[in-house]
């Protein structure tokens, strides 16, 4: 894993390129879709996949605001002159892998986005590989419904180092989020 992040780091795109194909028989010419691709995933979706997806998103995004609001800054002062607390303060950018292969989780979609858009976080970028050179429609679907400002089609250790150092195409996060 070390060669490949490094790998990704020194040679940017064309490594993120060279695996995908390596790995997922994937290389377009780009892997961030357009607001185009996305609606096209969208419109091949029954609306009842939509209407679901939505219901569970409105049920993830309740629960987290609630949290949010749990999450209070505060300041005591615990000796003279010796400060301590906490503050919530949102990173700017996070990462939200998406497994898909033979089962696409959607759920990571819901919960690793909506959350942090919940949290305030200004870009969340998302990734997802193609299932067998096929856009996963349900869960772009997903992705873009529960508000990720990027959305790729690219998967795998190569998807989590492009997040992680960035390439010619893929601004770095802050942080990155999904299962495992």
């Amino acid at each position: 894993v070390e060669d490949v992040i490094q790998d990704i780091r020194t040679r940017g795109d064309e490594a993120v390129r060279e695996y995908s194909e390596k790995f997922d028989r994937w290389s377009p010419d780009h892997f961030l879709l357009s607001a185009e691709d996305v609606d096209q995933a969208m419109s091949r979706l029954d609306k009842q996949v939509i209407d679901d997806i939505v219901f569970v998103q409105e049920q993830v995004r309740r629960m987290a605001t609630r949290q949010k609001e749990s999450l209070q800054d505060f300041e005591v002062e615990t000796l003279p002159g010796v400060f301590l607390g906490q503050k919530n303060v949102p990173v700017v950018a996070s990462g939200a892998y998406v497994p898909g292969g033979r089962y696409p989780l959607l759920a990571s979609a819901h919960i690793t986005i909506v959350t942090a858009k919940v949290a305030g976080v200004e870009r969340v970028i998302s990734m997802t590989p193609p299932i067998a050179g096929e856009i996963p429609d349900a869960t772009i679907a997903a992705m873009h419904l529960a508000g990720a400002d990027e959305i790729y089609l690219l998967g795998g250790i190569q998807a989590v180092a492009g997040m992680a150092v960035g390439t010619e195409t893929i601004v770095p996060v802050d942080m990155i989020a999904g299962p495992g």
